[in-house]
This record gives structure tokens, sequence and C-alpha cells, in this order.
């Protein structure tokens, strides 16, 4: 089982992700959390995430409430017990000095969300297919 925590705060764009991944080759776990306080809580097991299951795999969108995706980012990468997780960048910021910046902080990915229907599940597929049955993930 692979767990994945996704951190989006638009519904829509985590409906799509979880419909995407229904196909999965993969038997794995979604879990969301629609901001990036919620994300280090859920990542620290702090409350109410205390029997959360250490993520394999953080999909994090950049443009989030209470604490934003590359705030989230850096605390992970600077854990010692949190920077093995993969974190792939999900957002729809194609802004030059976003992607550096993930990438300086990081980030083991970076992809910008497609607009469409298609091309969405287009990409988390090829999440899934990469990050889910190529890569060996870290153990937990």
């Amino acid at each position: 089982m692979i767990d994945i925590l996704m951190v989006e705060d638009n519904p829509g764009d985590v409906r799509l992700t979880r419909e995407a991944l229904k196909g999965a080759k993969v038997l794995h776990q979604l879990n969301v959390v629609s901001d990036g306080e919620a994300a280090l809580d859920y990542l620290y097991r702090r409350p109410p995430y205390e029997a959360a299951a250490r993520p394999d795999l953080v999909l994090l969108d950049l443009n989030l409430p209470r604490k934003d995706g590359r705030e989230v980012l850096t605390s992970i990468k600077t854990d010692a017990s949190l920077k093995s997780i993969p974190v792939v960048i999900l957002t729809t910021s194609q802004a030059e000095e976003d992607v550096l910046r993930a990438y300086s902080l990081s980030a083991n990915c970076y992809v910008t969300k497609p607009v469409d229907f298609d091309q969405f599940t287009r990409i988390v597929q090829g999440i899934e297919e990469f990050w889910l049955t190529i890569v060996t993930l870290p153990p937990k």
C-alpha cells in the first residue's frame, strides 16, 4: 500500500486526482489536506492526525491558505525525519521563479496543472506510473 498525501485547497483538483488514480496499478491511499498548516500537522502527526501514516509521496500545491507550499516544502526538506519523502509540486503556476525556487528548496519534481480534464488525468496518471511503479520509494 502506497500512502499519498495531497495538499490541495481546490476541491475540483482533488476530485480529478481521485478519479485519475481510480485505475492505478498500485494499491494506494490518497489522503488530502487543504492547507499548509494541516499538511505539517499531518506530517508531524499532530492532532487530529496522530494516527496518520507517513506518506510515501507528497503532491503539493504552491498556493495554499494559512501556510503556502513553499513553506511546507522547506519544512519537509529541512527535517531529517521527513526529507527523504519525495515531493511533487503540482500547481497552476508556470512562473520561472516558482520552478527555480521549488527546485532550490529540493522539490523532487515540478508539474504544472493543465486546465483540460483529459490532460489533467494524463498528468496524474503519469505521476502515478512514475512514482508508484517505476521509482523505488524510500522505506518508511
